[in-house]
C-alpha cells in the first residue's frame, strides 16, 4: 500500500467501562476481562486458531492483528478509510458500510501482539442473527503463490461462477428460543441449484420467512453495490459482507419504512404480505448511558489514533454511536480486508457477487 496508509502509533492507557447492551462476562474470562466472541460464524476463533477474536468488557470487539503482510495491511486500510479529518468523499462514502474503528490496543502480558478494536455490530440486537458471506469471484490475491490459489479453488470451486460464499450463519428459531448455526462446510456445499434454498435458510425463524430482514438486506448491498459501481480505487479479495437481524419480531414493535411508503407498517407477518415496503423494529434498551469510571484500569494500552472515526471516549459518553444511524434493525457491514489492494479499475469481481446475490436474495422474496 502507499505511504497515505501508513500509521504512527501510540499507546496511551484509558479507562474502559461495561457497555449497558452487554451481558456480564462468563466465568473463565481471561486476558483481562475480554471472552471469545461468542456469536463468531466465520473466520479464525480464538483458542483454536492462532489469531481470533474477543468481546471487550466496553461492547467491542477486538480483532487479533494477522502475521505480516495481512494484519498491517487491513490496519492500514480502516486507518486510511476511519480518518476522521479524511474528506475524500470516496472514503467517505465507504466508511458508511465498515464497522466503526476505533484504533489498536495491545495486551500488557504481550504488548506485541496488537488488536483492531472494532464495533460490535451485533452488540445492541437481542437475538442477533448473523451470516458471513464472502465475496468476489476469487478468494485469493494477485499475489497468493500458485499453491495458494489451487488451495482456494478447492475448497469452493464455484466461486468464480457463483460470486459469493457463505462462510457461516446463526439463525434464530423463535419456536425454541434457540440458534441453528452452519459452518463453512454446508456453505461449500451449496451448488448453483440449491444455493436458493441455502441462503434462505438464514431468514426462516421456523414459523415465518423474514421477508422484512430480506427487503431490509437488499437496500443496504444494493448502496454497496452503488459504492463499488462508482469506485476504481480497490480491489477486494477475500472480503466478506457481515448480515445482522434481529431475530425476536414481536407484534408490538414499532415500525420504520425503509422507502417512503404510503402505508402503515405492522408486525412481520403483516410486513411480509406487502411486499416488504416497510419492516418492524424491536424496541431495545440500548440506548442507555454507559456507567463512566474515571479510575484507570491498565488492563489494555490503547493506541487512539486520529484514524479512529469514533475516540473510546465518544463511545462511553454516547453509545448511540454504536448503533445503526438509521436505527433500523438489520445491519450489513463490509467486513475483512487484509487483502485489499490499490487499483485504477473497477473491482468487477466485487461487482459480480453482489449483482448475484442481489439476485439470489430478489428469488428468495419473490416465493
Amino acid at each position: 500500500m502507499d505511504s497515505s496508509m501508513r500509521l504512527e502509533l501510540t499507546r496511551p492507557v484509558m479507562a474502559l467501562s461495561r457497555g449497558s447492551c452487554l451481558p456480564e462476562a462468563p466465568h473463565g474470562a481471561h486476558l483481562n476481562g475480554c471472552v471469545p466472541l461468542s456469536h463468531q460464524v466465520a473466520g479464525h476463533k480464538y483458542g483454536i486458531d492462532k489469531v481470533g477474536i474477543l468481546q471487550h468488557p466496553d461492547g467491542t470487539v477486538l480483532k487479533q492483528l494477522q502475521p505480516p503482510p495481512r494484519g498491517p495491511r487491513e490496519m492500514h486500510f480502516y486507518s486510511m478509510v476511519c480518518a476522521e479529518d479524511s474528506g475524500d468523499p470516496c472514503l467517505v462514502e465507504l466508511r458508511a458500510h465498515l464497522p466503526k474503528y476505533y484504533g489498536t490496543m495491545s495486551s500488557p502480558d504481550v504488548p506485541t501482539e496488537l488488536y483492531l478494536k472494532l464495533e460490535d455490530v451485533t452488540r445492541c440486537f437481542s437475538r442477533p442473527c448473523i451470516m458471513d458471506v464472502k465475496i468476489g469471484q476469487r478468494s485469493y490475491d494477485p499475489f497468493a503463490s500458485q499453491e495458494k490459489r489451487e488451495q482456494q479453488v478447492r475448497k469452493y470451486p464455484l466461486m468464480e461462477e457463483i460470486g459469493f460464499l457463505v462462510l457461516g450463519m446463526r439463525v434464530y428459531k423463535v419456536g425454541s428460543d434457540s440458534f441453528d448455526t452452519y459452518d463453512q462446510h454446508y456453505g461449500r456445499g451449496l451448488v448453483k441449484d440449491t444455493i436458493k434454498d441455502g441462503l434462505s435458510k438464514f431468514f426462516y425463524n421456523g414459523k415465518i420467512l423474514r421477508k422484512d430482514a430480506i427487503t431490509a438486506s437488499i437496500l443496504k448491498v444494493q448502496k454497496i453495490l452503488q459504492w463499488f459501481e462508482g469506485q476504481s480505487r480497490f480491489h477486494f479479495y477475500a472480503s466478506s459482507l457481515l448480515f445482522v437481524y434481529e431475530g425476536i419480531c414481536a407484534s408490538s414493535a414499532a415500525s420504520q419504512t425503509l422507502q417512503e411508503p404510503t402505508t402503515t407498517p405492522g408486525a412481520c407477518e403483516q410486513n411480509n404480505n406487502i411486499h416488504q415496503t416497510v419492516y418492524s423494529m424491536h424496541t431495545r434498551s440500548c440506548v442507555k448511558s454507559h456507567n463512566k469510571t474515571n479510575q484507570d484500569n491498565g488492563l489494555w494500552s490503547s493506541s487512539q489514533q486520529p484514524n479512529g472515526n469514533c475516540s473510546l471516549a465518544r463511545l462511553e459518553e454516547n453509545p448511540k454511536e454504536t448503533r445503526s444511524q438509521d436505527g433500523q434493525d438489520v445491519e450489513v457491514k463490509m467486513i475483512d480486508f487484509a487483502h485489499v489492494f490499490p487499483s485504477d479499475v473497477s473491482d468487477h469481481g466485487y461487482i459480480y457477487g453482489l449483482k448475484n446475490l442481489l439476485e439470489v436474495l430478489h428469488q428468495i422474496l419473490e416465493e
